[in-house]
Protein backbone atom coordinates (compact mmCIF):
# COMPACT_ATOMS: atom_id res chain seq x y z
CA UNK A 1 0.00 0.00 0.00
CA UNK A 2 2.75 2.23 0.68
CA UNK A 3 4.00 1.87 -2.77
CA UNK A 4 1.03 3.71 -4.11
CA UNK A 5 1.17 6.61 -1.49
CA UNK A 6 1.80 9.98 -3.69
CA UNK A 7 4.32 12.35 -2.01
CA UNK A 8 3.20 14.64 0.35
CA UNK A 9 2.85 17.97 -1.45
CA UNK A 10 3.55 20.83 0.91
CA UNK A 11 3.67 24.80 0.51
CA UNK A 12 6.57 26.82 1.65
CA UNK A 13 5.49 30.36 3.22
CA UNK A 14 6.95 33.13 1.36
CA UNK A 15 8.70 35.21 4.01
CA UNK A 16 12.24 36.64 5.37
CA UNK A 17 11.94 34.41 8.50
CA UNK A 18 15.36 33.73 10.12
CA UNK A 19 16.97 30.85 8.72
CA UNK A 20 16.07 29.06 11.57
CA UNK A 21 12.55 29.14 11.58
CA UNK A 22 10.86 26.20 9.42
CA UNK A 23 7.41 26.34 8.34
CA UNK A 24 5.25 24.42 5.84
CA UNK A 25 1.21 23.84 4.96
CA UNK A 26 0.32 20.91 3.90
CA UNK A 27 -2.38 20.26 1.04
CA UNK A 28 -4.93 17.30 0.53
CA UNK A 29 -2.39 15.59 -1.62
CA UNK A 30 -0.59 12.78 -0.37
CA UNK A 31 -2.03 10.78 1.89
CA UNK A 32 -4.28 7.63 2.57
CA UNK A 33 -7.72 9.27 3.06
CA UNK A 34 -11.17 8.15 0.47
CA UNK A 35 -13.96 10.06 -0.37
CA UNK A 36 -14.96 13.14 1.08
CA UNK A 37 -11.33 13.17 2.65
CA UNK A 38 -9.30 12.08 -0.29
CA UNK A 39 -6.54 12.44 0.69
CA UNK A 40 -4.09 14.06 3.25
CA UNK A 41 -6.55 14.78 5.89
CA UNK A 42 -5.20 15.39 9.33
CA UNK A 43 -8.34 15.91 11.21
CA UNK A 44 -9.09 12.98 13.66
CA UNK A 45 -12.41 15.33 14.54
CA UNK A 46 -13.95 14.91 11.26
CA UNK A 47 -15.72 11.51 10.74
CA UNK A 48 -12.88 10.21 8.61
CA UNK A 49 -11.76 6.89 9.38
CA UNK A 50 -9.21 6.83 12.62
CA UNK A 51 -7.04 4.48 11.17
CA UNK A 52 -5.90 6.70 8.09
CA UNK A 53 -5.93 10.01 9.70
CA UNK A 54 -2.90 8.05 11.72
CA UNK A 55 -1.34 6.58 8.75
CA UNK A 56 -1.47 10.34 7.50
CA UNK A 57 0.04 11.93 10.63
CA UNK A 58 2.62 9.26 10.35
CA UNK A 59 3.60 10.24 6.86
CA UNK A 60 4.08 13.87 7.54
CA UNK A 61 5.83 13.03 11.08
CA UNK A 62 8.44 11.68 8.65
CA UNK A 63 9.31 15.11 7.65
CA UNK A 64 9.12 16.93 11.05
CA UNK A 65 11.79 16.87 14.15
CA UNK A 66 9.02 16.04 16.52
CA UNK A 67 5.10 15.33 16.56
CA UNK A 68 2.95 18.33 16.45
CA UNK A 69 1.13 20.05 19.34
CA UNK A 70 -2.37 19.05 17.84
CA UNK A 71 -4.69 21.57 19.53
CA UNK A 72 -8.79 20.79 19.81
CA UNK A 73 -9.66 24.24 18.19
CA UNK A 74 -12.48 25.90 19.75
CA UNK A 75 -13.04 29.28 17.73
CA UNK A 76 -12.30 30.73 20.81
CA UNK A 77 -9.20 33.22 22.54
CA UNK A 78 -6.94 30.95 24.32
CA UNK A 79 -3.18 30.72 23.45
CA UNK A 80 -1.28 27.01 24.76
CA UNK A 81 2.34 28.02 25.85
CA UNK A 82 5.07 26.22 27.06
CA UNK A 83 3.96 26.76 30.49
CA UNK A 84 0.33 25.99 30.17
CA UNK A 85 -0.19 23.61 27.45
CA UNK A 86 -3.93 23.66 26.54
CA UNK A 87 -6.14 20.75 25.46
CA UNK A 88 -8.62 23.43 24.16
CA UNK A 89 -6.94 26.51 22.28
CA UNK A 90 -6.65 27.99 19.22
CA UNK A 91 -3.56 29.27 18.82
CA UNK A 92 -0.13 27.90 20.22
CA UNK A 93 3.77 29.94 21.03
CA UNK A 94 6.96 28.10 21.65
CA UNK A 95 10.45 29.08 22.30
CA UNK A 96 11.61 25.81 22.27
CA UNK A 97 13.21 24.46 19.39
CA UNK A 98 11.99 21.55 17.65
CA UNK A 99 8.73 22.00 19.02
CA UNK A 100 6.21 21.72 16.11
CA UNK A 101 3.32 23.85 16.35
CA UNK A 102 -0.02 22.88 14.29
CA UNK A 103 -3.53 24.50 12.94
CA UNK A 104 -5.44 22.68 11.34
CA UNK A 105 -7.71 24.20 8.77
CA UNK A 106 -10.74 24.02 5.74
CA UNK A 107 -11.41 27.58 5.69
CA UNK A 108 -10.56 29.71 9.00
CA UNK A 109 -7.25 31.59 8.54
CA UNK A 110 -3.99 30.01 9.75
CA UNK A 111 -1.61 32.50 10.97
CA UNK A 112 2.07 31.99 11.47
CA UNK A 113 4.36 33.86 13.85
CA UNK A 114 7.89 34.47 13.89
CA UNK A 115 10.14 37.04 15.95
CA UNK A 116 12.68 38.80 13.80
CA UNK A 117 15.62 36.46 15.67
CA UNK A 118 13.42 33.73 15.32
CA UNK A 119 13.96 32.93 18.98
CA UNK A 120 10.00 32.58 19.22
CA UNK A 121 7.28 31.40 17.04
CA UNK A 122 3.35 30.85 17.05
CA UNK A 123 0.40 29.73 15.70
CA UNK A 124 -3.33 30.82 15.49
CA UNK A 125 -6.37 29.98 13.73
CA UNK A 126 -8.42 32.65 12.86
CA UNK A 127 -12.21 32.08 12.02
CA UNK A 128 -14.28 35.18 11.95
CA UNK A 129 -15.02 34.81 15.86
CA UNK A 130 -11.49 34.56 17.02
CA UNK A 131 -10.45 37.57 14.76
CA UNK A 132 -13.30 39.22 16.35
CA UNK A 133 -12.73 38.17 19.74
CA UNK A 134 -8.86 38.75 20.21
CA UNK A 135 -6.90 35.70 18.93
CA UNK A 136 -4.16 37.16 17.12
CA UNK A 137 -3.70 39.67 19.61
CA UNK A 138 -3.50 37.19 22.22
CA UNK A 139 -0.98 34.89 20.51
CA UNK A 140 1.18 37.88 20.09
CA UNK A 141 1.02 38.84 23.32
CA UNK A 142 2.15 35.57 24.71
CA UNK A 143 4.77 35.59 22.20
CA UNK A 144 6.13 38.66 23.80
CA UNK A 145 6.19 36.98 27.01
CA UNK A 146 8.48 34.44 25.96
CA UNK A 147 10.66 36.55 24.83
CA UNK A 148 10.27 39.74 26.80
CA UNK A 149 9.65 41.94 23.54
CA UNK A 150 8.17 45.31 24.46
CA UNK A 151 6.32 45.56 21.21
CA UNK A 152 5.12 43.69 18.21
CA UNK A 153 7.29 45.96 15.59
CA UNK A 154 9.75 43.07 15.37
CA UNK A 155 7.64 40.03 15.18
CA UNK A 156 6.16 39.01 11.23
CA UNK A 157 3.18 37.40 10.63
CA UNK A 158 2.15 35.06 7.33
CA UNK A 159 -1.46 34.81 6.33
CA UNK A 160 -2.02 30.74 5.26
CA UNK A 161 -4.70 29.37 2.77
CA UNK A 162 -7.83 30.40 3.90
CA UNK A 163 -11.64 30.87 2.48
CA UNK A 164 -11.06 34.06 0.23
CA UNK A 165 -12.66 37.29 -0.43
CA UNK A 166 -15.25 36.33 -3.07
CA UNK A 167 -16.28 33.25 -1.49
CA UNK A 168 -17.33 34.26 2.24
CA UNK A 169 -20.64 34.81 2.17
CA UNK A 170 -21.76 36.01 5.34
CA UNK A 171 -24.80 37.47 7.12
CA UNK A 172 -25.69 40.79 9.57
CA UNK A 173 -24.41 39.21 12.03
CA UNK A 174 -21.02 39.01 11.83
CA UNK A 175 -20.83 42.43 10.55
CA UNK A 176 -22.34 43.53 13.53
CA UNK A 177 -20.05 41.82 15.74
CA UNK A 178 -17.11 43.61 14.63
CA UNK A 179 -19.11 46.85 14.54
CA UNK A 180 -19.61 46.04 18.14
CA UNK A 181 -16.07 45.36 18.54
CA UNK A 182 -13.32 47.88 20.12
CA UNK A 183 -10.72 47.70 16.99
CA UNK A 184 -11.57 49.39 13.63
CA UNK A 185 -11.55 47.80 10.46
CA UNK A 186 -11.47 48.63 6.79
CA UNK A 187 -14.75 49.73 4.88
CA UNK A 188 -14.17 47.10 1.80
CA UNK A 189 -13.76 43.98 4.57
CA UNK A 190 -17.45 43.91 3.86
CA UNK A 191 -18.81 43.98 0.48
CA UNK A 192 -22.84 44.17 0.32
CA UNK A 193 -23.62 41.20 -2.05
CA UNK A 194 -26.22 42.54 -4.94
CA UNK A 195 -29.59 41.09 -4.53
CA UNK A 196 -29.22 40.17 -1.29
CA UNK A 197 -30.50 42.07 1.42
CA UNK A 198 -28.73 41.25 4.88
CA UNK A 199 -25.71 39.57 3.03
CA UNK A 200 -21.78 40.56 2.35
CA UNK A 201 -18.60 38.99 0.99
CA UNK A 202 -16.26 39.56 4.36
CA UNK A 203 -12.48 39.67 3.43
CA UNK A 204 -10.81 37.95 6.52
CA UNK A 205 -7.41 38.50 5.39
CA UNK A 206 -7.96 41.91 5.31
CA UNK A 207 -9.87 41.88 9.01
CA UNK A 208 -6.90 40.60 9.77
CA UNK A 209 -4.16 42.59 8.92
CA UNK A 210 -6.03 45.21 9.86
CA UNK A 211 -6.00 43.58 13.82
CA UNK A 212 -2.27 42.83 13.51
CA UNK A 213 -1.62 46.87 11.87
CA UNK A 214 -3.02 48.08 15.23
CA UNK A 215 -1.34 46.56 17.78
CA UNK A 216 1.89 47.73 15.88
CA UNK A 217 2.96 44.38 13.84
CA UNK A 218 3.15 45.57 10.56
CA UNK A 219 5.68 43.09 8.43
CA UNK A 220 2.47 40.35 6.95
CA UNK A 221 2.80 38.31 4.15
CA UNK A 222 0.99 35.91 2.78
CA UNK A 223 -2.79 36.28 1.84
CA UNK A 224 -3.52 34.92 -1.78
CA UNK A 225 -5.49 31.75 -1.30
CA UNK A 226 -8.69 30.69 -1.67
CA UNK A 227 -9.36 27.00 -0.02
CA UNK A 228 -13.08 27.46 -1.99
CA UNK A 229 -11.72 27.85 -5.24
CA UNK A 230 -8.29 25.40 -5.30
CA UNK A 231 -10.06 22.51 -4.61
CA UNK A 232 -7.00 21.15 -5.92
CA UNK A 233 -4.97 21.80 -3.26
CA UNK A 234 -7.13 22.19 -0.16
CA UNK A 235 -10.24 20.88 2.11
CA UNK A 236 -12.97 23.46 2.36
CA UNK A 237 -15.83 22.97 4.74
CA UNK A 238 -18.00 26.09 3.13
CA UNK A 239 -17.32 24.10 -0.70
CA UNK A 240 -17.75 20.84 0.79
CA UNK A 241 -19.14 19.98 4.30
CA UNK A 242 -18.15 16.95 5.00
CA UNK A 243 -14.21 17.14 4.49
CA UNK A 244 -11.10 16.86 5.95
CA UNK A 245 -8.65 19.35 7.55
CA UNK A 246 -4.50 20.71 6.29
CA UNK A 247 -2.38 21.77 8.55
CA UNK A 248 0.01 25.08 8.98
CA UNK A 249 3.24 24.03 10.82
CA UNK A 250 6.17 25.80 12.23
CA UNK A 251 9.30 25.43 14.24
CA UNK A 252 12.51 26.45 15.57
CA UNK A 253 15.50 24.39 14.42
CA UNK A 254 17.72 22.78 16.96
CA UNK A 255 20.75 24.88 17.05
CA UNK A 256 24.11 22.79 15.78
Amino acid sequence: MNNSVPALKLLKPEWPAPPRVKAAVTTREGGISQGSYHSLNLGDHVGDDPKCVLANRVLLGKLLPNEPIWLKQVHGVKVSTPDARLDEADAVVTNKPNEVLAIMTADCLPVLFTSESGDVIGAAHAGWRGLCNGVLENTVKEMQALSGASSAKNMLAWFGPAIGPTAFEVGTDVLEAYQDAKISFPNQSFVAVPNKPGKYLANLYLLARSRLESIGLNQIYGGHYCTVNQEEQFFSYRRDGVTGRFASLIWISQSK
